[in-house]
């Protein structure tokens, strides 16, 4: 007799029933309008795993103010009343698929390559991000020396980050997903070579996680009980994948406490996506893993991601116990009916990087699906 899967199985999640533990991983698409209002066509895209079976989607990183949050031409935004009235339509295809749906909250800070809004990035400090900018979402050359924020700037990002949340939960999210990963502003704030500040954002760990605190604890206020808040985080980053923490064990032990100690009801603990157990070890660690020690400082569920597309790892993942969920990205590209093949033992299908190539867009990938030329 064939067993069954264990990311077939069902379970409540931070407050949400879900049919499987696999949930599509946050994907930045840069297909909104220029205003950032969601379409027709990112409503079907989000719709299309629902009907695949996939117990919850994680939207890609929606910008949150009319400051400095933007971070990519034709992001979407949930920074006022028009882009929740967008964003309606996408839930409300989502839910009627029988799925489930948070909305990530991104402030791209010093990683900043197309905002509508503001001339010019702003940071935690002025230092130059690693790397150039990302192409395949518009970007080219080097990233520029952002501005050192006031107090009174991350005052209105943590503002940003509430009044967003309230935004989503009025337009039928199940919930929201704070991004404090891959590079960008929190995980700014969080990173001793980018954060250099004297003031009491700035020095120790302790003090470096105080706006991810403050973020969270505004979101939670903002959308009160039962609606499920989570918190993502993550070693690499978008321009340095390669990143890993110093004092790994102790200072990710102080963050995901900090986070949950703010009202988060889940984290999400993102990898590079190549090899999840080499992503997730944790240097210093004695073989515990990120998501692993995640679960064990906090209490809270774990959603692992990054590397997990052969069923096997998956398999395993689950069974160590290093997280409740998984999330899947590449994979989930490849195969929008993921659960439905894993069910059925229907092979899947190989991720093509040319989906994202030269432009993440959703248009760029209809075309690969159909044979055209670039």
């Amino acid at each position: 007799m064939t067993v069954a899967h264990p990311a077939l199985a069902a379970i409540r999640f931070a407050h949400l029933d879900l049919p499987n533990r696999l949930a599509v991983a946050p994907m930045t698409r840069v297909s909104a309008t220029p205003d950032g209002l969601a379409t027709a066509d990112m409503a079907a895209y989000y719709e299309g795993y629902a009907q695949g079976g996939f117990g919850l989607v994680i939207t890609e990183g929606t910008y949150t103010d009319t400051a400095f949050s933007q971070g990519y031409t034709n992001q979407p935004g949930i920074a006022g009343p028009a882009h929740r009235a967008a964003w309606r339509q996408v839930t409300t295809r989502v839910h009627a698929a029988g799925g489930r749906i948070v909305l990530q909250l991104m402030h791209a800070g010093a990683l900043a390559q197309g905002n509508r809004y503001r001339e010019g990035t702003a940071g935690p400090s002025a230092v130059r991000p690693f790397g150039t900018q990302l192409a395949r979402f518009r970007g080219a050359g080097p990233w520029p020396v952002p501005a050192e924020m006031t107090r009174r700037q991350i005052a209105e990002a943590v503002d940003g980050f509430a009044a967003a949340a309230g935004r989503a939960r009025e337009a039928g999210f199940d919930g929201v997903e704070v991004h404090a990963a891959n590079g960008y502003l929190l995980d700014q704030f969080l990173m001793a070579h980018t954060n250099l500040r004297l003031d009491g954002y700035g020095g120790g760990v302790e003090q470096r996680v105080r706006l991810v605190r403050e973020v969270v604890a505004a979101v939670r206020e903002a959308t009160g009980p039962g609606f499920t808040v989570g918190v993502r985080f993550s070693q690499s980053k978008v321009n340095d994948p390669g990143h890993r923490w110093t004092n790994g064990p102790r200072e990710a032990a102080v963050v995901f406490t900090t986070a949950a100690d703010a009202g988060a009801d889940y984290l999400h603990i993102a990898g590079s996506g190549r090899d999840w157990y080499a992503e997730a070890a944790l240097d210093g660690g004695n073989g515990l893993t990120l998501p692993a020690l995640a679960r064990a400082t906090t209490g809270l569920p774990v959603i692992a991601n990054g590397g997990l597309r052969d069923p096997a790892v998956a398999r395993r993942v689950l069974e160590e116990g290093h997280a409740e969920l998984l999330a899947l990205g590449a994979a989930a590209l490849a195969d929008p009916d993921l659960p439905r093949r894993l069910a059925g033992g229907v092979p899947l299908t190989p991720f093509d990087p040319d989906l994202l190539n030269p432009l993440a867009t959703l248009e760029n990938a209809r075309r690969v699906r159909a044979g055209q030329p670039a």
